[in-house]
């Protein structure tokens, strides 16, 4: 991956308490004095990985990384009491002031770019700007995309999806899974986890590449990405576009494959017109994935631009 920074380590990083028992794994990388910039991952659940680092360059970026409630080194794993938007917009407050940080950039992909929204539309006077990759807005209509849409471009990865369920609990994929994936027994919560994410990441890029992961590694992904779908966000339906407004005097990068089959370019297209100062950038052979060619290097070009 060449057109990505070189890898770096962490030149600090420490675990945050926030309260409802949950603690923050975090960490900071590149200049100290650098353009801060907040990175929030995907999922919800997903984590951050050493790749993310990447994107930022070392020399210009002090890049805040964290993994959020339930997921990644911060727990307790796969929790989700207390686990709302909100608890979590009200977690990066949290982190922000503990790093002594007055405003900064927020970037974030698919689930990221969500709660970047959130974030911003709740406290706009402590950001600088946005990048975001893969526009998820959480409105019903893309929560139905994702359980049943993407079978139009991906009948096998659907029945697939559906098959594991009994008959009788196919019509409502949603709560059969989020039953199953808040079981208390491995046995239960486990199969349901890895078909949950196969499915997911059977979608996820402009050329698939499916490899194996244990139900353990699902669980924080799969149960959270159900846990929010259950509960509309935690938002009321169109509130990010809605509220656009609070942060419409920010300049935005969004980010975004034109064959996205998770999040959709109608969704990116929805936040452009709403967002006049917005610039769409439309990777033309990219998916969802933000590790696919065209999406990294236009997540890079975009951070190349940012001033403090």
């Amino acid at each position: 991956m060449t057109d990505l920074h070189p890898p770096i380590d962490p030149f600090e990083s420490g675990v945050l308490d926030v309260g409802d028992g949950h603690s923050l794994y975090w960490e900071q990388c590149g200049a100290p004095d650098g353009v801060p910039v907040l990175f929030l991952h995907g999922g919800p659940g997903a984590g951050i990985a050493p790749s993310y680092r990447r994107f930022f360059n070392p020399t210009r970026h002090r890049a805040v990384l964290f993994d959020q409630r339930g997921c990644g080194r911060s727990a307790p794993r796969a929790d989700i009491t207390a686990n709302t938007t909100w608890h979590l917009v009200a977690d990066i407050e949290r982190l922000r002031e503990h790093l002594g940080i007055a405003r900064w950039h927020v970037v974030g992909g698919s689930w990221g770019s969500t709660l970047a929204l959130a974030y911003g539309q709740a406290h706009p006077e402590h950001c600088l700007g946005f990048v975001l990759r893969g526009i998820f807005l959480f409105r019903a209509q893309e929560v139905d995309w994702f359980l049943n849409g993407m079978g139009v471009f991906f009948p096998e990865a659907r029945a697939a999806f559906l098959d594991f369920l009994p008959e009788e609990e196919r019509a409502s994929p949603l709560e059969s899974y989020y039953r199953r994936l808040c079981d208390p027994h491995p046995s239960v919560h486990g199969p349901a986890a890895v078909a949950w994410s196969r499915y997911e990441e059977s979608c996820s890029r402009l050329v698939p590449r499916l490899g194996e992961n244990s139900a353990a590694a699902c669980l924080p992904l799969a149960r959270m990405e159900a846990h929010y779908m259950m509960h509309h966000g935690f938002m009321d339906e169109a509130q990010l576009l809605r509220d656009v407004g609070r942060i419409a005097h920010l300049p935005a990068t969004l980010i975004q494959g034109r064959y996205d089959m998770v999040c959709p370019p109608v969704t990116a297209q929805a936040l452009h017109q709403a967002w006049p100062g917005s610039r769409l950038d439309m990777v033309p052979d990219a998916g969802h994935a933000a590790m696919e060619p065209g999406i990294r290097r236009a997540i890079v070009r975009a951070l190349a631009r940012l001033s403090g």
